[in-house]
């Protein structure tokens, strides 16, 4: 029986997709996702970050993503994102432009920048509509062309990916499903498939990887469900001492009430008794020390 590794696992996602031996992998995927076909197709690429085996060192690394270079000079930025972290939207944005911005020094000239397409793989949802691949870009809020086109955001967000084997329709079904899946298949998916799939398949058998990258790979794993277990149990934590914050916040606001309430009906009864001994309105709301309008209202 074959076991693949899960392309979820970082360790894993670098190995299949920056593989310079295999670099049709990671040329199919861009055209998948970026639905580039005819002359706009990718033909070669240069990974500037390829895999190499891990030593324990990569794990401490925070960003573990795929960087490659077509021939035309744009950047693709391809990374696997398991966890949602704060201000994580922020982050794309800023990893982007630096990647952009880092293309000339201080100094050079403006034309030498070139494009960079950012695709994001998402463990989890992160924006509204039901669609699991989008594009973000930049547009002009009038004609809505995209006038301003060297910044591309593209994200897939994998929970919204629930078609079965039967159900895949393209390539970029195949990929999508590879990514998820793959982890939990025991052979691969019985369905036609292109070379540079079969070539991630064949990638991802572990029992084709060495003892290190197969520890690296593990410790990677338990790393990532420790941090999700970490996020839980604060999540847990946090809700309960909300909870229990609530209930004493709520405690003292009823005390508060009751001393207020208590405090009225005592000056109200002081009021009737003094208005049954022929005080006037005005003068019994100035004993008090209540506004006239709310003794009058009280008293209905």
């Amino acid at each position: 029986m074959i076991r693949f590794a899960d392309p979820k696992n970082d360790v894993a996602f670098r190995k299949i997709f920056g593989n310079e031996q295999h670099k049709e992998i990671l040329i199919s995927f861009l055209n998948a996702v970026l639905g580039l076909s005819g002359s706009y197709e990718i033909d070669d690429i240069t990974i500037l970050n390829p895999y190499q085996a891990p030593k324990i060192e990569l794990l401490k690394e925070s960003i573990l993503d795929v960087r490659a270079r077509n021939k035309l000079g744009v950047t693709f930025i391809v990374e696997m994102q398991v966890a949602r972290l704060p201000h994580i939207r922020k982050r794309f944005t800023y990893y982007l432009s630096k990647t952009y911005a880092s293309q000339i020094a201080r100094g050079d000239d403006y034309p030498k920048l070139n494009q960079v397409i950012f695709i994001g793989i998402l463990d989890f949802n992160e924006f509204e509509g039901e669609d699991f691949l989008t594009k973000h870009l930049l547009l002009n809020t009038s004609t809505f062309k995209q006038e301003l086109k060297d910044l591309e955001f593209n994200f897939i967000e994998l929970p919204k990916f629930n078609k079965k084997e039967v159900e895949l329709v393209d390539i970029l079904d195949k990929w999508i499903f590879f990514i998820k899946n793959a982890g939990d298949l025991a052979i691969a998916p019985n369905t036609e498939m292109e070379k540079a799939l079969q070539s991630a398949y064949e990638v991802a058998n572990q029992f084709t990887w060495t003892s290190d990258e197969m520890d690296a790979y593990e410790l990677r794993g338990i790393r990532i469900q420790d941090e999700r277990g970490a996020r839980e149990l604060a999540y847990r934590e946090g809700r309960q001492e909300g909870i229990q914050e609530g209930r004493q916040e709520g405690i003292q606001e009823g005390r508060q009430e009751g001393r207020q309430e208590g405090e009225r009906l005592a000056k109200l009864q002081i009021a009737q008794t003094l208005l049954a001994n022929g005080m006037s309105l005005a003068e019994v709301a100035r004993m008090i020390q209540w506004d006239l309008a709310a003794l009058e209202a009280a008293l209905v």
